[in-house]
């Protein structure tokens, strides 16, 4: 497959164009113009880019690339030595960012919501382009209980805040750093609301508003949107894609 076919379906597949966004959505570095091998993962790490190396990747895809907003420009050091590894290699680096958390199939929302059992029912903000959505438990669970469920299944314990005394019916959902929208999950009168990270103001917010509040990793909780995306390239357009998780416990 050349690079400009892959570009073309993970913009389509990924609707990215319209999404603002903290860097650049699609290819950001440029590699070799025919792509066979692809690798998925989290984060563009050197880790990660090493192990793509080692593999004769043609094109590596993650959700956490390179070029934010507010980072120096100037390609040196870590930054340096990541890109010069990649180029070297003649390895593509495509990253997608907000359009991996919110596809509604293959993104990390939609993954994680599959994975805990909760059924999405729309988005927390208004718009398309909502980051947060909502959902309902097919299973109501006590705040304790949906904590064990989510150690098991992402294979970490989550920083939990429990605060009700009633089961959870309804839950708000945003992977990843998402901890600011514990309040609106309290506006819209949510029983609970999971994201990847907390800050020391997200646990007032919990206690003060009655939200259940559950931190479960910016990692753990965005590793399934790669993985998902790359076993869509592979099913659907027949590359040959491994998933490799560089553990992170963030």
């Amino acid at each position: 497959m050349h690079r400009k076919e892959l570009a073309q379906i993970l913009e389509q597949t990924l609707m990215a164009q319209p999404i603002k966004d903290f860097c650049p959505n699609g290819l950001q570095v440029e590699g070799r113009a025919h792509i066979n091998k692809v690798v998925t993962g989290v984060t563009a790490s050197q880790a990660l880019v090493d192990k793509a190396v080692a593999l004769e990747a043609d094109a590596l895809i993650v959700h956490h690339g390179y070029f934010w907003k507010g980072e120096s420009q100037a390609i040196t050091g870590m930054k340096k030595r990541r890109i010069e590894a990649l180029l070297s290699a003649g390895i593509n680096l495509f990253a997608y960012h907000l359009p991996l958390d919110i596809h509604p199939q293959l993104g990390n929302n939609a993954q994680l919501a599959q994975l805990l059992g909760i059924e999405i029912q729309g988005p927390m903000e208004s718009g398309p382009s909502s980051v947060p959505v909502w959902g309902r438990l097919r299973t109501p669970l006590s705040g304790q209980a949906f904590a064990d469920k989510i150690a098991k299944v992402l294979s970490r314990a989550p920083l939990a805040s429990v605060v009700r005394d009633e089961v959870i019916e309804t839950i708000g959902l945003c992977t990843g750093g998402g901890q600011g929208y514990i309040d609106l999950a309290a506006s819209l009168g949510l029983d609970a609301y999971l994201t990847g990270e907390a800050s020391e103001q997200t646990i007032h917010s919990s206690r003060e508003q009655g939200v259940d509040f559950f931190a479960a990793g910016h990692h753990a909780t965005e590793r399934y949107g790669a993985k998902a995306l790359g076993e869509f390239l592979a099913r659907e357009h027949h590359l040959d894609v491994t998933f490799i998780d560089i553990d992170n416990p963030v």
